[in-house]
Protein backbone atom coordinates (compact mmCIF):
# COMPACT_ATOMS: atom_id res chain seq x y z
CA UNK A 1 0.00 0.00 0.00
CA UNK A 2 1.08 3.67 -0.55
CA UNK A 3 2.17 5.34 2.67
CA UNK A 4 1.35 8.92 3.67
CA UNK A 5 4.71 10.36 2.55
CA UNK A 6 4.44 8.85 -0.94
CA UNK A 7 0.87 10.11 -1.28
CA UNK A 8 1.91 13.68 -0.37
CA UNK A 9 4.73 13.52 -2.93
CA UNK A 10 2.32 12.40 -5.64
CA UNK A 11 -0.03 15.29 -4.91
CA UNK A 12 2.81 17.85 -4.92
CA UNK A 13 4.03 16.63 -8.33
CA UNK A 14 0.55 16.84 -9.74
CA UNK A 15 0.01 20.34 -8.37
CA UNK A 16 3.23 21.52 -10.04
CA UNK A 17 1.97 20.15 -13.36
CA UNK A 18 -1.28 22.02 -12.90
CA UNK A 19 0.25 25.44 -12.14
CA UNK A 20 -0.07 26.57 -15.75
CA UNK A 21 -3.78 25.89 -15.86
CA UNK A 22 -4.83 29.12 -14.20
CA UNK A 23 -7.83 29.50 -16.47
CA UNK A 24 -9.53 26.55 -14.74
CA UNK A 25 -11.68 27.02 -11.68
CA UNK A 26 -10.13 25.97 -8.33
CA UNK A 27 -12.78 23.33 -7.93
CA UNK A 28 -11.87 21.77 -11.28
CA UNK A 29 -8.18 21.75 -10.39
CA UNK A 30 -8.94 20.08 -7.09
CA UNK A 31 -11.06 17.40 -8.78
CA UNK A 32 -8.29 16.63 -11.27
CA UNK A 33 -5.70 16.41 -8.50
CA UNK A 34 -7.78 14.01 -6.46
CA UNK A 35 -8.64 11.85 -9.48
CA UNK A 36 -5.05 11.59 -10.70
CA UNK A 37 -3.68 10.94 -7.20
CA UNK A 38 -6.21 8.21 -6.64
CA UNK A 39 -5.42 6.56 -9.97
CA UNK A 40 -1.67 6.59 -9.34
CA UNK A 41 -2.08 5.34 -5.77
CA UNK A 42 -4.26 2.48 -6.96
CA UNK A 43 -1.77 1.53 -9.67
CA UNK A 44 1.12 1.57 -7.19
CA UNK A 45 -0.79 -0.46 -4.63
CA UNK A 46 -1.78 -3.09 -7.18
CA UNK A 47 1.87 -3.79 -7.93
CA UNK A 48 2.80 -4.31 -4.28
CA UNK A 49 -0.05 -6.36 -2.87
CA UNK A 50 -2.39 -9.15 -3.86
CA UNK A 51 -6.06 -9.14 -2.88
CA UNK A 52 -7.20 -12.49 -1.51
CA UNK A 53 -10.55 -13.86 -2.54
CA UNK A 54 -12.74 -16.01 -0.29
CA UNK A 55 -12.90 -18.53 -3.10
CA UNK A 56 -9.14 -19.03 -2.86
CA UNK A 57 -9.00 -19.65 0.88
CA UNK A 58 -8.67 -23.38 1.66
CA UNK A 59 -11.12 -24.95 4.11
CA UNK A 60 -8.84 -26.01 6.94
CA UNK A 61 -11.45 -28.44 8.32
CA UNK A 62 -11.10 -30.52 5.14
CA UNK A 63 -7.47 -31.34 5.96
CA UNK A 64 -7.08 -34.88 7.31
CA UNK A 65 -5.14 -34.37 10.53
CA UNK A 66 -4.14 -38.04 10.50
CA UNK A 67 -2.01 -37.47 7.43
CA UNK A 68 -0.68 -34.04 8.37
CA UNK A 69 2.71 -34.00 10.13
CA UNK A 70 3.83 -30.55 11.26
CA UNK A 71 6.95 -31.58 13.18
CA UNK A 72 10.08 -30.18 11.57
CA UNK A 73 12.69 -32.81 10.70
CA UNK A 74 11.14 -35.68 12.71
CA UNK A 75 13.47 -38.47 13.81
CA UNK A 76 11.03 -41.17 12.60
CA UNK A 77 8.52 -39.66 10.16
CA UNK A 78 7.01 -43.00 9.15
CA UNK A 79 6.52 -44.04 12.77
CA UNK A 80 4.97 -40.68 13.58
CA UNK A 81 2.45 -41.01 10.76
CA UNK A 82 1.58 -44.58 11.76
CA UNK A 83 0.90 -43.38 15.30
CA UNK A 84 -1.34 -40.57 14.01
CA UNK A 85 -3.41 -43.10 12.05
CA UNK A 86 -4.37 -44.82 15.31
CA UNK A 87 -5.82 -41.78 17.08
CA UNK A 88 -7.68 -38.54 16.31
CA UNK A 89 -5.68 -36.82 19.09
CA UNK A 90 -3.65 -33.74 18.17
CA UNK A 91 -0.18 -35.25 18.08
CA UNK A 92 2.66 -34.36 15.75
CA UNK A 93 1.56 -30.72 15.52
CA UNK A 94 5.01 -29.20 15.98
CA UNK A 95 5.61 -25.72 17.35
CA UNK A 96 6.85 -22.25 16.45
CA UNK A 97 9.05 -21.23 19.35
CA UNK A 98 7.00 -21.86 22.47
CA UNK A 99 3.66 -21.70 20.63
CA UNK A 100 1.53 -23.81 18.33
CA UNK A 101 2.00 -23.32 14.61
CA UNK A 102 -0.57 -21.20 12.80
CA UNK A 103 -2.22 -24.21 11.12
CA UNK A 104 -2.68 -25.95 14.46
CA UNK A 105 -4.06 -22.85 16.16
CA UNK A 106 -6.50 -22.08 13.35
CA UNK A 107 -7.70 -25.70 13.19
CA UNK A 108 -8.30 -25.68 16.95
CA UNK A 109 -10.44 -22.55 16.64
CA UNK A 110 -12.34 -23.97 13.68
CA UNK A 111 -13.15 -27.20 15.52
CA UNK A 112 -14.18 -25.26 18.61
CA UNK A 113 -16.49 -23.10 16.50
CA UNK A 114 -18.07 -26.20 14.94
CA UNK A 115 -18.70 -27.61 18.41
CA UNK A 116 -20.39 -24.40 19.54
CA UNK A 117 -22.54 -24.31 16.40
CA UNK A 118 -23.65 -27.90 17.00
CA UNK A 119 -24.81 -27.06 20.53
CA UNK A 120 -26.62 -23.80 19.84
CA UNK A 121 -28.16 -24.51 16.44
CA UNK A 122 -31.41 -26.38 15.81
CA UNK A 123 -32.25 -29.35 13.63
CA UNK A 124 -33.81 -27.97 10.46
CA UNK A 125 -37.62 -28.22 10.56
CA UNK A 126 -37.61 -29.26 6.90
CA UNK A 127 -35.38 -32.20 7.86
CA UNK A 128 -37.92 -33.34 10.46
CA UNK A 129 -40.82 -32.99 8.03
CA UNK A 130 -38.97 -34.69 5.17
CA UNK A 131 -38.39 -37.79 7.28
CA UNK A 132 -41.97 -37.90 8.54
CA UNK A 133 -41.15 -37.59 12.25
CA UNK A 134 -43.73 -36.48 14.79
CA UNK A 135 -42.28 -33.36 16.39
CA UNK A 136 -42.75 -32.71 20.11
CA UNK A 137 -40.73 -30.71 22.63
CA UNK A 138 -39.83 -30.69 26.29
CA UNK A 139 -40.57 -27.87 28.72
CA UNK A 140 -37.50 -25.84 27.69
CA UNK A 141 -38.43 -22.54 26.05
CA UNK A 142 -35.10 -22.01 24.26
CA UNK A 143 -31.47 -23.14 24.06
CA UNK A 144 -30.36 -21.02 27.00
CA UNK A 145 -32.94 -22.66 29.23
CA UNK A 146 -32.01 -26.07 27.84
CA UNK A 147 -28.38 -25.51 28.86
CA UNK A 148 -29.08 -24.02 32.26
CA UNK A 149 -32.09 -26.14 33.28
CA UNK A 150 -31.42 -29.79 32.41
CA UNK A 151 -34.47 -30.81 34.47
CA UNK A 152 -36.78 -29.04 31.97
CA UNK A 153 -35.25 -31.13 29.17
CA UNK A 154 -36.49 -34.28 30.93
CA UNK A 155 -40.12 -33.22 31.25
CA UNK A 156 -43.14 -32.71 29.01
CA UNK A 157 -46.25 -30.66 29.58
CA UNK A 158 -49.53 -32.55 30.02
CA UNK A 159 -50.65 -31.30 26.62
CA UNK A 160 -47.48 -32.63 25.00
CA UNK A 161 -47.93 -36.00 26.71
CA UNK A 162 -51.38 -36.25 25.16
CA UNK A 163 -49.93 -35.50 21.74
CA UNK A 164 -47.33 -38.24 22.20
CA UNK A 165 -49.96 -40.74 23.27
CA UNK A 166 -52.23 -39.83 20.35
CA UNK A 167 -49.41 -40.06 17.80
CA UNK A 168 -47.75 -43.26 19.04
CA UNK A 169 -50.39 -45.35 20.78
CA UNK A 170 -48.84 -48.37 22.51
CA UNK A 171 -46.10 -49.72 20.24
CA UNK A 172 -43.89 -52.67 21.11
CA UNK A 173 -40.83 -50.62 20.20
CA UNK A 174 -40.78 -46.83 20.23
CA UNK A 175 -37.90 -45.05 18.48
CA UNK A 176 -37.22 -41.49 19.62
CA UNK A 177 -34.83 -38.97 18.09
CA UNK A 178 -33.56 -36.17 20.31
CA UNK A 179 -31.52 -33.15 19.27
CA UNK A 180 -29.56 -33.25 22.54
CA UNK A 181 -26.33 -31.28 22.54
CA UNK A 182 -25.61 -31.69 18.83
CA UNK A 183 -28.07 -30.91 16.07
CA UNK A 184 -25.27 -31.69 13.60
CA UNK A 185 -25.15 -35.29 14.83
CA UNK A 186 -28.84 -35.78 14.09
CA UNK A 187 -28.66 -34.43 10.57
CA UNK A 188 -25.44 -36.32 9.80
CA UNK A 189 -26.46 -39.78 11.04
CA UNK A 190 -30.22 -40.30 11.24
CA UNK A 191 -30.87 -40.98 7.57
CA UNK A 192 -28.36 -43.85 7.68
CA UNK A 193 -28.96 -45.33 11.12
CA UNK A 194 -32.76 -45.33 11.13
CA UNK A 195 -33.27 -47.49 8.00
CA UNK A 196 -30.67 -49.95 9.37
CA UNK A 197 -32.59 -50.25 12.66
CA UNK A 198 -35.94 -50.70 10.92
CA UNK A 199 -34.57 -53.28 8.49
CA UNK A 200 -32.95 -55.23 11.32
CA UNK A 201 -36.17 -55.25 13.35
CA UNK A 202 -38.22 -56.34 10.34
CA UNK A 203 -36.02 -59.42 10.09
CA UNK A 204 -37.34 -60.29 13.58
CA UNK A 205 -40.93 -59.45 12.56
CA UNK A 206 -40.91 -56.26 14.64
CA UNK A 207 -42.41 -53.19 13.02
CA UNK A 208 -41.69 -49.58 13.91
CA UNK A 209 -44.43 -47.13 13.03
CA UNK A 210 -44.29 -43.57 14.31
CA UNK A 211 -40.90 -42.04 15.09
CA UNK A 212 -40.84 -39.16 17.57
CA UNK A 213 -38.53 -36.16 17.29
CA UNK A 214 -37.97 -34.36 20.60
CA UNK A 215 -36.73 -30.78 20.62
CA UNK A 216 -34.59 -29.72 23.63
CA UNK A 217 -34.20 -33.36 24.59
CA UNK A 218 -32.31 -34.84 27.55
CA UNK A 219 -31.81 -38.59 27.92
CA UNK A 220 -34.39 -39.12 30.72
CA UNK A 221 -37.10 -37.74 28.42
CA UNK A 222 -37.27 -41.28 27.07
CA UNK A 223 -38.50 -42.48 30.47
CA UNK A 224 -41.52 -40.20 30.28
CA UNK A 225 -42.24 -41.40 26.75
CA UNK A 226 -41.97 -45.00 27.98
CA UNK A 227 -44.57 -44.39 30.67
CA UNK A 228 -46.90 -42.47 28.34
CA UNK A 229 -46.81 -45.06 25.55
CA UNK A 230 -46.31 -48.15 27.73
CA UNK A 231 -43.85 -49.44 25.13
CA UNK A 232 -41.84 -52.57 25.82
CA UNK A 233 -38.64 -50.96 24.54
CA UNK A 234 -37.75 -47.31 23.98
CA UNK A 235 -34.70 -46.45 21.86
CA UNK A 236 -33.45 -42.86 21.99
CA UNK A 237 -31.02 -41.65 19.31
CA UNK A 238 -29.55 -38.39 20.56
CA UNK A 239 -26.81 -35.94 19.62
CA UNK A 240 -23.99 -36.04 22.14
CA UNK A 241 -21.87 -33.23 23.56
CA UNK A 242 -19.50 -32.24 20.72
CA UNK A 243 -15.76 -32.19 21.14
CA UNK A 244 -12.78 -31.00 19.13
CA UNK A 245 -12.52 -34.31 17.24
CA UNK A 246 -16.09 -34.28 15.91
CA UNK A 247 -19.33 -32.37 16.39
CA UNK A 248 -21.39 -35.18 14.81
CA UNK A 249 -21.26 -37.93 17.44
CA UNK A 250 -24.52 -39.64 18.35
CA UNK A 251 -25.45 -42.17 21.03
CA UNK A 252 -28.27 -44.68 21.36
CA UNK A 253 -29.89 -45.15 24.79
CA UNK A 254 -32.12 -48.22 24.95
CA UNK A 255 -34.22 -49.44 27.86
CA UNK A 256 -36.80 -52.12 28.53
CA UNK A 257 -40.00 -50.57 29.93
CA UNK A 258 -38.30 -47.37 31.12
CA UNK A 259 -39.83 -45.46 34.02
CA UNK A 260 -39.21 -42.01 35.47
CA UNK A 261 -36.40 -41.95 38.07
CA UNK A 262 -35.24 -45.45 37.20
CA UNK A 263 -31.55 -46.28 37.84
CA UNK A 264 -29.19 -45.36 35.01
CA UNK A 265 -27.90 -48.93 35.15
CA UNK A 266 -31.10 -50.02 33.38
CA UNK A 267 -30.04 -48.28 30.18
CA UNK A 268 -27.95 -49.91 27.47
CA UNK A 269 -25.79 -47.37 25.64
CA UNK A 270 -24.05 -47.41 22.27
CA UNK A 271 -21.90 -44.32 21.89
CA UNK A 272 -19.47 -42.76 19.43
CA UNK A 273 -21.78 -43.22 16.44
CA UNK A 274 -20.40 -41.15 13.56
CA UNK A 275 -18.45 -41.58 10.33
CA UNK A 276 -15.10 -41.69 12.15
CA UNK A 277 -16.25 -44.03 14.94
CA UNK A 278 -18.94 -46.70 14.85
CA UNK A 279 -20.62 -46.03 11.51
CA UNK A 280 -24.38 -45.35 11.56
CA UNK A 281 -25.24 -48.42 9.48
CA UNK A 282 -23.15 -50.73 11.68
CA UNK A 283 -24.64 -49.21 14.83
CA UNK A 284 -28.17 -49.58 13.44
CA UNK A 285 -27.74 -53.31 12.87
CA UNK A 286 -26.34 -53.75 16.38
CA UNK A 287 -29.19 -51.74 17.94
CA UNK A 288 -31.79 -53.92 16.19
CA UNK A 289 -30.19 -57.08 17.62
CA UNK A 290 -30.05 -55.52 21.09
CA UNK A 291 -33.73 -54.58 20.99
CA UNK A 292 -34.65 -58.15 20.02
CA UNK A 293 -32.54 -59.47 22.89
CA UNK A 294 -34.23 -57.09 25.35
CA UNK A 295 -37.66 -58.21 24.23
CA UNK A 296 -36.70 -61.87 24.64
CA UNK A 297 -35.10 -61.45 28.06
CA UNK A 298 -37.38 -58.62 29.27
CA UNK A 299 -34.40 -56.68 30.59
CA UNK A 300 -31.87 -53.99 29.65
CA UNK A 301 -28.70 -52.41 30.98
CA UNK A 302 -26.84 -54.39 33.62
CA UNK A 303 -29.80 -56.74 33.94
CA UNK A 304 -29.29 -57.90 30.36
CA UNK A 305 -27.09 -60.98 30.72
Amino acid sequence: MVNETELKSLIENILQDMVGKQEQQPEQVQEEVVAQATAEATTTASTTCTVASDACLPDITKVDVKTELLVDEPYDQEGYLQMKQKTPARIGVGRAGARFKTATSVRFRADHAAAQDAVFSYVDEDFVKKNGFTAVETMCANKDEYITRPDFGRQFSEEMKQEIKAACGTPQVQIVIGDGLSSAAVEANIEDILPAIKQGLQMHNINVDNVLFVKHCRVPAMDVIGEVTNSDVVCLLIGERPGLVTAESMSAYIAYKPTVDMPEARRTVISNIHSGGTTPVEAGAHIADLIKKMLDKKASGLDLK
